[in-house]
């Protein structure tokens, strides 16, 4: 999701690839409108059980946030940064690389984080459709009513979503203050 989400807002961010951005957008948003056991529901038959359709779906339901983080990290630049850049010279790929991803790079991490706690949660219903995921242990609490199971299957999701996304947090911290004493 992160590559492909990042891909299209940098190519929406170009001259270029500018008229794509009512398509792009539309495409990052079908991940949110389908619920994830939707899309496991359609994905099932083509792709059978397994973790091919858990994919799928976490694929899908990662794109937005990314791809939204991204955009507004790549447009809302300061103006005066990418202009210094262009009078020293640099080339539109100089610019991108060395000024505009760097610069977006707290904002898209933002966005990285939202979907891979959104991805840890979501993971979980993959065991319905015989994925290995942390959702076994849920699912087998559901099937024999075994409170137990569920509460240990649900605190782990719990605790390794919190820890992602304090981890992640921090990085993002760290690459802000950065950015900052560079400025």
């Amino acid at each position: 999701s992160t590559v492909v989400a990042i891909g299209l807002a940098i190519l929406v961010t170009r001259d270029a690839g500018a008229e794509f951005l009512p398509l792009s957008r539309s495409l990052a948003n079908v991940g949110q409108t389908f619920p994830p056991v939707a899309v496991l529901a359609i994905a099932v038959p083509l792709l059978g059980f397994g973790t091919a359709p858990t994919l799928v779906a976490l694929f899908l339901y990662g794109l937005l946030p990314i791809f939204e983080n991204a955009l507004t990290g790549l447009t809302t630049l300061p103006p005066t940064v990418i202009e210094a850049a262009r009078g020293m010279g640099m080339t539109g790929s100089q610019r991108l690389w060395s000024v505009e991803l760097p610069l977006s790079m707290p904002v898209m991490l933002a966005g990285i984080r939202l979907s891979a706690v959104i991805a840890l949660s979501t993971a979980t219903i993959g065991s319905t459709v015989a994925a290995s995921t942390l959702g076994e242990v849920i699912i087998a609490g559901l099937l024999t009513s075994n409170v137990a199971f569920i509460l240990q299957g649900g605190l782990v999701v719990g605790v390794l979503a919190v820890l992602i996304y304090d981890g992640l947090s921090g990085i993002e911290r760290m690459l802000t203050r950065r950015m900052q004493g560079t400025a």
